[in-house]
């Protein structure tokens, strides 16, 4: 494990990024707006649940920040394999970390927003980790994602914990080849 520590990039400060290649990283814990949920990435429950994690952020007048997700399938196929609509996911909005309390803030836009009501205020922390820079669309992801897996077994690790992206593009973003997403896998 010295040689894994050895080559360990400290990175709290820099939360939003990555090397183009897989790199080590190490990162501590981090508090923020999350919504837990089911279903295809894109579709009606996560369209809505983007919407009131942003309409909650914007009440507590925050600076806005990436949207990332943490997803995993209750399958014991691989996740591309498994049809999108079954995928499970935290969304998650990177709180500054003098905003301690939210309710007040959730209870204030559920008339308007009522999927506001799963909004949480969350911490973890994804500690070592294995990530990089995905340039390109989302379907293009499995090419770096097997980059990634060779650092993992190259190093003698395993993955420990949830597939974590971080969406660094606009959502509106025309032009697949221009979208950038931070790939993370905790490892152990």
């Amino acid at each position: 494990m010295s040689e894994v520590n050895a080559s360990l990039k400290e990175t709290g400060a820099s939360w939003y990024e990555a090397a183009e290649e897989p790199e080590l990283v190490e990162h501590g814990p981090v508090s923020g707006l999350a919504v837990t949920g089911r279903g295809e990435p894109g579709g009606a429950a996560y369209g809505q649940s983007v919407g009131a994690l942003y309409t909650v952020m914007g009440a507590l007048g925050a600076p806005m920040v990436p949207l990332e997700g943490r997803w995993w399938v209750e399958d014991e196929r691989s996740p591309f394999d498994v049809p999108r609509d079954e995928w499970w996911w935290h969304l998650f909005l990177r709180l500054p970390d003098d905003i301690t309390s939210v309710d007040a803030v959730v209870e204030q836009v559920r008339p308007g927003m009522p999927a506001a009501c799963r909004v949480q205020r969350v911490t973890f922390t994804d500690g070592l980790c294995v990530q990089m820079l995905h340039r390109g669309p989302y379907s293009e992801e499995p090419a770096s994602l097997a980059r990634m897996v060779a650092l993992i077994e190259a190093e003698g690790l395993v993955r420990n914990g949830l597939h974590h992206e971080i969406y660094l593009s606009d959502p509106g973003e025309a032009d697949p080849a221009q979208m950038r997403t931070i790939l993370r896998q905790p490892v152990r």
